[in-house]
């Protein structure tokens, strides 16, 4: 193989990890908050977002081995980047930073 041909392919497995990256931590972050919190914030439902983070991430881990520059995977990352700028705020909004609300069992911490 060429040093060309290797530079592109560290590249691209750069750019898929990147992309698996930011798939899960969408999914985790759709995973935290609790259900309630998405019809409060005026968004769909929490197992639509799931699964749709879900899709994307395993969309993201087959496209790493194949290629991550292709539609699907792009169609994934927009759809998680969508969660993640238009819908989190929202939920944050509503329940607080992390998806857990700032009081306990005896008050506010």
């Amino acid at each position: 193989m060429d040093l060309i041909g290797a530079g592109q392919n560290i590249v691209f497995l750069a750019l898929g990890l990147g992309a698996l990256g930011l798939q899960v931590w969408a999914l985790v972050t759709a995973i935290r908050f609790s259900g309630p919190s998405y019809p409060a914030a005026g968004k769909q439902s929490k197992p639509l977002w799931v699964t749709i983070t879900a899709v994307a991430s395993a969309i993201g881990f087959v496209s790493l081995g194949a290629n991550p520059l292709g539609f699907l995977n792009i169609i994934s990352v927009a759809a998680v980047a969508y969660f993640l700028v238009g819908v989190k705020p929202a939920l944050q909004s509503v329940q607080g930073p992390g998806g857990r609300t700032s009081s306990g069992p005896y008050g506010g911490w």
